[in-house]
């Protein structure tokens, strides 16, 4: 990753864990993408995207990387969710080793961990309702019942600052700084205990007053969150996961 990228560390909700190791821990992190050219489509060269990064994030905690825009910060957060396959290095998701971890395999660490994608429109699909957007991580991982359910995506829209009234509606109805809150109740769903968020300019995404509210759920979940971002946020103004 770029020279320029710097490293931002919260832990003011961080507590040891009980059996004391870090939540996620990232050694050595590589991902080279091969160049290929001519006939054969030979490999002539690597595009150094992720190399040689390695970080660590403790129960409760916020951990930001700031870069320029290219320095890999996209690829970082994909290949630490295994969307795509890391070149070389290693991965711990709470003391277990998920570097080598097939798709089937990390369907059930993704119980655990989530991703908040850049682009909240294209990131939700526009042909499903709020509701059924936000109760998808719930269906997919066999957690959801029609009661329970709907109680639940009404209270993660509660928390992210939208009105339960909002979940019969379609992502085009919504600003931006709405389908992001949107993207956050997704990934909060299945409880899950830490969050890859990445986002463009996190003082402006979610509108006036969501980080407060945001900060004050991450404090009572004690979830970690790690947070990719192009720009340092004011300390006093901008939301933090």
């Amino acid at each position: 990753m770029s020279e320029t990228e710097t490293v931002l560390r919260d832990d003011s909700v961080a507590a040891p864990s009980s059996n004391g190791h870090d939540l996620l821990r990232i050694e050595e992190l590589v991902k080279h993408f091969p160049i290929k050219a001519g006939f054969f489509k030979r490999t002539i060269g690597q595009v150094r995207a992720v190399d040689g990064v390695s970080l660590n994030v403790k129960p409760g905690e916020t951990l930001g990387v700031v870069g320029e825009s290219g320095c890999g910060k996209t690829t970082l957060g994909r290949t630490i969710m295994k969307l795509v396959e890391p070149t070389s290095g290693k991965i711990v998701f709470d003391g277990q080793d998920i570097t080598g971890f097939k798709r089937k395999q990390m369907r059930a660490i993704r119980r655990d961990v989530q991703i908040v994608f850049q682009d909240p429109y294209a990131s939700l699909n526009p042909r499903m309702t709020v509701r059924d957007i936000v109760a998808e991580p719930l269906r997919i991982h066999d957690l959801y019942s029609r009661g329970e359910g709907n109680r639940r995506v009404e209270e993660l829209l509660r928390t992210v600052g939208l009105s339960p009234e909002h979940a019969n509606r379609f992502p085009h109805e919504f600003s931006g700084g709405q389908r992001q809150r949107i993207g956050v109740a997704r990934a909060s769903c299945s409880k899950a205990t830490c969050r890859v968020r990445r986002t463009h300019r996190p003082a402006a995404a979610f509108g006036h007053g969501a980080g407060r509210r945001r900060k004050s759920a991450r404090r009572r979940s004690r979830r970690s969150c790690l947070a990719l971002e192009e720009s340092i946020p004011s300390p006093v103004t901008s939301p933090r996961c």
